[in-house]
């Protein structure tokens, strides 16, 4: 029933270069975000959805499905989706294609350039043997993360404002900029959103749900070096690049990203750049535990203590930011957003699966905001990358996991 708008939607959404610049200090961060939001914007007029709004400024797209008749008293909830792609891969230009009735072999995405997608490189293609998958042709990410989200989200729009027999509250809508850069949907005034409590759609897997992501901060380690000739450098130089790597060289070995799982917290440098007179050293911490990860703050307030303690605190500085926090604290005092969901996603006849996220969401950042936020995955396999592939079916099985939450939450 869904097949051929999502699939569409898909297509057509993908196309538009929408890719964030984590190096861009504007507002959204590229502007081409607004094009889809121009264009999401005039669909969502086209179909009747109500209140209609795009903030210029931030590129904050949001929309109202109206309450049908005699649901005004049931409880809004809100979708939130993202219009951005990742810049860990080249965003454009985009060409998608559907392979009908995937064979469970390897996947020819570009026979000019030899690029092929194989199980063996990624076993996730074998959950999706005798489906059809919408993919690119190897050069650029598809974009899947999140417009498979947005797709999904407009076609149930779309079948709610078509079938006013259905009974549903108030549903609100909003498109975000900026996620893979860290936006987390600050923009989002919630206030004028009109729902208390919302989804995020994102991620891998079909049927899969979070309620738990990690906590996270950033930290900036930049250390004032003192240069002179090496031939005179004896008890004058005070070399910045050395006291870099003795900071990273206090980070435990089995505690980064390449050696946890699951609950596991860790530590990871993003960069180090350094010469003799200046380095910077960028790094996150993340936990899932709020005390685990506290600790681990200290922790490396405490490695650059000892770094000042050495060379001066005038030459070695620290800057932890939070980035967002653990959403289950937050959603554990309102257990029926994750019954809803799990009871939504049975409905459709598919098995709700869970696990810890090593991650965050704009869910994480907007739940401790005071919009309370769980996310369902949008369904896309293999995000950030070239090989990145959406099948159909996992889009059209969003669609009714929507109109089952609608439903649970009409009444």
């Amino acid at each position: 029933m869904f097949y051929e708008p999502v699939r569409d939607r898909l297509i057509r959404y993908a196309q538009v270069n929408t890719q964030s610049d984590p190096l861009s200090r504007e507002v959204p961060t590229t502007r081409c975000q607004c094009d889809l939001a121009h264009l999401l914007q005039d669909e969502l007029v086209r179909i009747g959805a109500g209140n209609v709004r795009l903030d210029e400024s931030t590129c904050v797209l949001c929309a109202d499905i109206p309450a049908s008749a005699g649901q005004e008293q049931a409880e809004a909830f809100g979708l939130v989706v993202h219009m951005d792609t990742s810049p860990d891969a080249p965003g454009a230009p985009v060409r998608p294609w559907v392979l009908s009735g995937y064979d469970g072999g390897d996947i020819v995405l570009n026979a000019e350039k030899d690029i092929v997608m194989r199980p063996s490189d990624f076993p996730s293609l074998k959950d999706y043997i005798g489906q059809d998958l919408v993919l690119t042709d190897g050069q650029t990410l598809l974009g899947g993360d999140d417009k498979a989200g947005i797709a999904s989200v407009m076609t149930f729009a779309e079948h709610l404002l078509s079938h006013p027999e259905i009974k549903h509250g108030l549903i609100c809508l909003a498109f975000t900029p900026d996620e893979e850069v860290g936006g987390l949907a600050r923009d989002l005034d919630l206030a004028s959103f009109g729902a208390k409590v919302a989804y995020t759609l994102d991620g891998d897997h079909s049927g899969w749900y979070m309620d738990e992501t990690f906590n996270a901060s950033q930290a900036v380690l930049s250390v004032a070096g003192r240069s002179v000739h090496t031939g005179t450098a004896k008890g004058i130089m005070v070399n910045a690049a050395d006291i870099a790597a003795a900071f990273t060289a206090m980070l435990p070995e089995d505690e980064r990203p390449q050696t946890t799982s699951g609950r596991e917290g860790f530590y990871h440098v993003i960069s180090i750049e350094g010469t003799c007179e200046r380095a910077v050293v960028r790094m996150i911490i993340r936990d899932h535990d709020a005390e685990r990860f506290r600790a681990r703050e200290d922790f490396i307030r405490d490695c650059a203590g000892k770094l000042q303690a050495r060379y001066g605190a005038d030459r070695v500085s620290l800057e932890i930011k939070g980035q967002y926090r653990n959403m289950k604290e937050i959603l554990d005092r309102k257990p029926y957003l994750i019954e809803r969901l799990i009871k939504a996603i049975s409905a459709v006849g598919l098995t709700p699966r869970s696990e810890p996220f090593r991650g965050g969401t704009d869910g994480s950042a907007l739940s401790w905001r005071g919009l309370p936020c769980p996310n369902l995955s949008a369904g896309y396999e293999n995000a950030h990358g070239r090989f990145e592939y959406v099948p159909i079916q996992s889009m059209e099985k969003n669609v009714e996991i929507l109109l089952k939450l609608a439903e649970e939450f009409a009444l």
